[in-house]
């Protein structure tokens, strides 16, 4: 009995210190804005206390992005005062609605500001001094912009002093474009966001082959109001007036063709705004033998160049994926983004950020997002995990920000065709169960796939519903119906890989069906396709996760670090993926696959079309 308790006590207590670890890791990465106690704000201006910005006018070339120059004074500097940017300038007089969020004193501040930074930690010798001199990097929000000195820090804020006000040259300049394909494969979607309603001016999109004649298409422009959030704090401080959405679709595109484009708004007075021009090539026919090259992670988020809402302890990989994505966009066709995108979490202003982190990607190559947790999730509005996760967004902010091609973008699932792949991506904060409306989706768009022409067969959804270590029990991560469920569609259907996200690191498994490896081979692939390759890619930016101490079978590599996975299609034959770190850009994983059709007509366990001795 002795030996048996001294194997359990230390087992037991590495469980519970691995669970804490665990919970506590997840923890981390909490949305900055949302420590600020901004409505227990007191206004008590000093006298002697002055912040000043410059340049006033920012963009007069046309820029979308401009730095900053913040010069703050205080006679009685303390460690705690804090710098924050607000948008609209205003923000003293905005008119509070109505929430159960007590109130301190007039003028109230009912927003949070998009970005802050502690005075002494961005200017050495503050608290000595009292003179500080601060960088900050603003992109155009369709509104002007003042900054504001507190003290009391995040909790107990107290108002010392205002700037003056700046303001972009045209702040509702049409900006931040994202592609994405269409219902159909030779179909783009442009989606950007401006200031300009539908009673001000008409948008469209001026576009054409490159170097030829161009044609006009009109936009469509959607909004939304504070009343579509489902919760705080989207509903109170995290809201933000989202500006308009214009989407337009670019139509019979000619296959793996190069084109211009640029977005317009004609305003009723005649003159024209535009922005400046962009290009993308258009996707390859259905199955056509070309080389294809696609980008998929999750979970990136969004960070600050200027080190404001203190990105280095948030999400310190985001702005390192992207850079790296920028620097190889020669070479990606399309990229996927499956769920937690900028983790606004209900701090609307975020969303802006994101797109404008993103547009060197997004402007040039399909952007396909899929739904996560931080974009869907608040209880009682239908989404399958009680939690809210979105702060209140409940998946509005996606939606309508991002176009995917969806029979109903509120049940973000949907598939597309890129060349010799065929992609089926999952929303998995909705039902996904056997006999739901999505299993059903799921299986039509497997069955959908037409090998021959399109040999590369890929399922993706956010949340893991197959195999992740970083998971003490079996490896599910706390989903395992998404295991039970699914595994028996990726095994008839002869799926290759099926990617997720949400845990927070990178892994890939054996080709695996019932928690048995089918292959002893580990990097390079070929024959029959007997199990599904998969892969966690959700280290694209937000705070990392450890795997659990089980040493499961089926996990060939791990890599708790910021990365992304790429696909490379040479041929119908030959298929290479490669897992990159986002610190180098360097390839630290990879396999190869080779095939040919009748290797995927062969039959395998549990996924073999019935026969008959009939002649």
């Amino acid at each position: 009995m002795e030996s048996f308790l001294s194997l359990k006590v230390p087992l037991i207590l590495s469980f519970l210190v691995y669970c804490v670890a665990a919970h506590g890791r997840h923890g981390v990465g909490e949305q900055p804005l949302s420590k600020i106690a901004i409505h227990r704000a007191l206004y008590a201006l000093h006298e002697n206390a002055s912040i000043k910005v410059e340049p006033v006018l920012l963009g007069t070339k046309g820029e979308d992005s401009q730095w900053v120059t913040v010069e703050l004074e205080h006679p009685e500097p303390s460690q705690d005062d804090w710098v924050a940017v607000f948008s609209p300038a205003n923000f003293n007089s905005s008119s509070c609605p109505d929430d159960d969020e007590p109130r301190q004193q007039a003028p109230y501040i009912c927003s949070a500001p998009l970005k802050y930074k502690f005075a002494n930690d961005s200017s050495a010798g503050y608290t000595t001094t009292g003179n500080a001199t601060l960088k900050f990097q603003l992109i155009n929000q369709r509104a002007d912009f003042s900054f504001a000195l507190f003290s009391g820090g995040l909790s107990n804020p107290k108002l010392l002093a205002v700037s003056n006000i700046i303001t972009f040259a045209n702040p509702k300049a049409p900006l931040y474009p994202r592609l994405s394909q269409g219902k159909s494969w030779n179909e783009m979607t442009v989606t950007w966001t401006s200031g300009y309603n539908i009673n001000e001016a008409v948008p469209f999109v001026e576009w054409g082959l490159k170097g030829e004649s161009q044609t006009q298409s009109p936009a469509g422009t959607l909004t939304f109001s504070r009343n579509a959030m489902c919760a705080p704090p989207a509903r109170t401080v995290g809201w933000r007036d989202p500006g308009f959405i214009h989407t337009t679709f670019l139509k019979e595109l000619w296959p793996n063709t190069p084109y211009t484009y640029k977005l317009g708004h004609r305003l009723f007075n005649g003159s024209l705004i535009w922005s400046k021009s962009y290009y993308f090539k258009s996707s390859p026919y259905p199955g056509e033998d070309s080389l294809q090259r696609v980008v998929i992670f999750g979970d990136m988020g969004k960070a600050e160049r200027d080190g404001s809402n203190e990105y280095s302890n948030y999400q310190p990989g985001s702005l390192n994926t992207t850079d790296q994505l920028v620097n190889d966009l020669n070479n990606i066709d399309i990229v996927f983004h499956i769920g937690d995108l900028p983790y606004a979490n209900g701090y609307i202003s975020q969303w802006d950020q994101f797109t404008s982190q993103v547009e060197p990607i997004a402007s040039s190559v399909p952007y396909m997002i899929g739904s996560g947790n931080h974009e869907r999730d608040v209880p009682g509005t239908g989404s399958f995990y009680d939690s809210n996760d979105s702060g209140g967004e409940c998946g509005v902010l996606a939606e309508t920000m991002f176009y995917v091609p969806a029979e109903n973008r509120a049940k973000f699932w949907y598939s597309t065709d890129y060349g010799m792949f065929h992609f089926c991506i999952a929303d998995s904060e909705h039902d996904w169960r056997e006999g739901s409306e999505q299993y059903k989706f799921i299986e039509k768009c497997l069955a959908s796939a037409d090998r021959q022409k399109q040999p590369w067969l890929i399922f993706a959804a956010h949340r893991v519903l197959g195999y992740s270590s970083s998971y003490w029990k079996d490896g599910s991560y706390g989903e395992p119906m998404g295991r039970e469920s699914l595994q028996k569609l990726w095994q008839k259907y002869k799926v290759d890989i099926v990617f997720f996200g949400h845990i927070h690191n990178y892994e890939r498994t054996c080709p695996i069906y019932q928690n048995q490896c089918v292959n002893t081979e580990r990097s390079h692939y070929s024959g029959t396709v007997n199990g599904t390759i998969n892969i966690v890619v959700g280290g694209g930016g937000s705070h990392l996760t450890d795997f659990g101490p089980v040493q499961t079978s089926w996990s060939l590599f791990r890599d708790s670090n910021y990365g992304f996975g790429k696909l490379t299609a040479f041929n119908h034959s030959s298929l290479l993926f490669e897992y990159k770190r986002s610190s180098d850009g360097k390839v630290y994983d990879s396999f190869t696959i080779s095939r040919d059709y009748r290797d995927v007509l062969a039959c395998v366990h549990d996924g073999c079309e019935p026969t008959t001795l009939a002649t």
